[in-house]
This record gives structure tokens, sequence and C-alpha cells, in this order.
């Protein structure tokens, strides 16, 4: 476990995204709202609230050199089709 210091909510997001790597992370507090402010703010594939368990419906991997693409979930299976569009007069 590694904890950092922080003076507020930008520099607690500033460090978190200042790092080469972007897999998961995770954000504690008691307002529910806000983490999910934070949350999407933050440059990892998964983040975790409150310790919430991870799901396999959603897609997994992460961002910057902590992988490239997904697997898991819908957007998972796309690595594995070639998608196609077809159009025509009507």
């Amino acid at each position: 476990l590694s904890v950092i210091a922080y003076d507020d909510e930008d520099d607690a997001v500033r460090i978190a995204n200042d790092s080469e790597y972007g897999l998961s992370g995770g954000i504690w507090t008691t307002d529910p709202e806000r983490a999910l402010a934070v949350a999407r703010r933050l440059r990892t594939g998964t983040v975790t609230l409150n310790g919430s368990p991870m799901s396999f419906d959603g897609p997994f991997g992460g961002y910057k050199a902590s992988g490239i693409g997904r697997e898991y979930g819908k957007v998972g299976l796309t690595g594995y089709v070639e998608h196609k569009t077809i159009t025509r007069d009507r």
C-alpha cells in the first residue's frame, strides 16, 4: 500500500494521473456524488468506489502503459469482431 499526501481534491487527481500507469484506482468517501465526479477525472481503466467488488459485466483494462484494449463485457468482445457499416439508397 502506498500513501501519498495531497492538498485538495484537484491535487489528488493530479497526483493520481501523473503516472505512466492507469490500470485501476480507488476512492473512499461518504459522498457518492463526489466520488463519481472524481472517478470520471481519473485516467484509469477501473475505479472502485468504497471498495466495491469488480464487475465482470463491464470492460476491464488499463490506460497508458497499463495495457491496450479491454476484456470482459460487451466492450471486451469487440476486439474479436470486425464491425461493418453498409449503406444503401432507399
